[in-house]
C-alpha cells in the first residue's frame, strides 16, 4: 500500500462495531488489464461471524465496483484438508450466500523443512546432461532478462486457470523490474533456471519466495519447463536447487508453501516426490454482476 504498483490500484477497507474492528476487506483491479475484473478479499473475526459484518464489507465491495465499471469479481478460499475447522467451512457458506461460484481449484500442498534432497538431485543431475543451473537472488541479471520475460509470459499461458476472467500478463522489462522491485520489500526472491549449454537457451525456471520474517514459511511459486525441453527432469532439477539454496540466503524455515492444480498431473508429482503433502483446496471463486435487464 505504501509502494504502489502502476499497475494495478487497491483500497482497504475495515468494519467496525462497538468501537472495535471486526472485519476487513480489500479490493484491487487492474489499470492495464482485465478492464472488466477486480479482485476481492473479504475477512471477518470469529466471534464476530454471522451478524451482517461481512455482507456489510461485500455491499461496500459491489458499491466500488458498480462504480469502476467492473461485472466480475474472484476472490480465492481455502478449505482445509481436515474437517472440524469453522473457518474452513465459513468461506465457502458465506461466498456461496453472496452469489459466488467456484471456477477453479487448486490443492494447497506443504514441505516439512529441512529435507535432503539429494536423491531426486542425482536422478535429476543425470536425465540433464547437457544443461547448467544458473540463478539470482531478487534482481535477473541483465543479459537474461529477455529469456526471464520470455518464461514468465510462457507460464501465464500454461498455468491451468480453469474458468476465470483474468486474462494472461505479457512480461516486459520495465514490468519485471517494478514488480522485483517492489516485492524485495517483503520477500528475497530466489530464481534458479536450466539454461541449455549447447546454444544458452533457457529451458526451465522455478521461482522461490522467502519472506524477511523468520517465523513465515517460504512460498514455492512457479516452476515451468519449456516444451521442447520437457522429459530431461528440468522442473525437478531447478526446484532442487532451490531448496538447497533456501539455508544459505535466509534463516532456516519450517515449511515451504505452494499451489498445485489437481489435473496439472506432472506437477503433482513432482511434488510429492519431494513429501509436499496436501493440507487445503484452494477455490478460485468468481461473482458476476447481473446482466442488465
Amino acid at each position: 500500500m505504501r509502494h504502489p504498483s502502476p499497475y494495478r490500484d487497491r483500497v482497504l477497507l475495515h468494519a467496525e462495531l462497538d468501537g472495535e474492528t471486526v472485519g476487513v476487506a480489500e479490493l484491487s483491479w487492474g489499470t492495464t488489464e482485465d478492464l472488466h475484473l477486480c479482485d476481492a478479499e473479504i475477512h471477518v473475526r470469529p466471534d464476530a461471524r454471522r451478524q451482517g459484518v461481512g455482507r456489510a464489507l461485500w455491499e461496500e465491495v459491489d458499491r466500488r465496483r458498480a462504480a469502476l465499471g467492473r461485472e466480475v469479481v474472484e476472490s480465492e478460499l481455502d478449505v482445509p484438508a481436515t474437517s472440524g475447522s469453522d473457518g474452513g467451512a465459513a468461506g465457502p457458506a458465506f461466498a456461496q450466500a453472496m452469489g459466488f461460484r467456484t471456477v477453479h481449484l487448486e490443492e494447497r500442498m506443504v514441505l516439512g523443512l529441512p529435507v535432503d534432497p539429494g536423491h531426486l538431485a542425482e536422478r535429476a543431475t543425470t536425465a540433464a546432461a547437457g544443461y547448467e543451473v544458473v540463478s539470482w537472488v531478487d534482481r535477473c541479471p541483465d543479459d537474461l532478462v529477455d529469456a526471464w520475460c520470455d518464461l514468465r509470459t510462457r507460464m501465464e499461458h500454461d498455468v491451468p486457470t480453469g474458468d476465470s476472467a483474468g486474462t494472461p500478463i505479457t512480461w516486459d522489462v520495465a514490468r519485471l523490474r517494478t514488480s522485483e522491485e517492489r516485492t524485495a520489500r517483503s520477500y528475497r526472491a530466489l530464481v534458479f533456471a536450466a539454461r541449455r549449454t549447447s546454444d544458452g537457451q533457457v529451458a526451465a525456471y522455478s521461482l522461490l519466495f522467502v519472506p524477511h520474517e523468520e517465523q513465515e514459511p517460504a512460498v514455492q511459486d512457479d516452476t515451468l519447463v519449456m516444451p521442447e525441453h520437457r522429459g530431461h527432469r528440468l522442473g525437478t532439477l531447478v526446484k532442487v536447487a532451490n531448496l538447497e539454496a533456501l539455508e544459505e540466503v535466509a534463516p532456516p524455515r519450517r515449511a515451504v508453501h505452494t499451489w498445485t492444480a489437481p489435473d496439472n498431473g506432472p506437477m503433482v508429482a513432482v511434488n510429492r516426490a519431494f513429501g509436499f503433502v496436501t493440507v487445503a483446496q484452494c477455490h478460485q471463486v468468481q461473482w458476476r454482476a447481473p446482466a442488465a435487464g
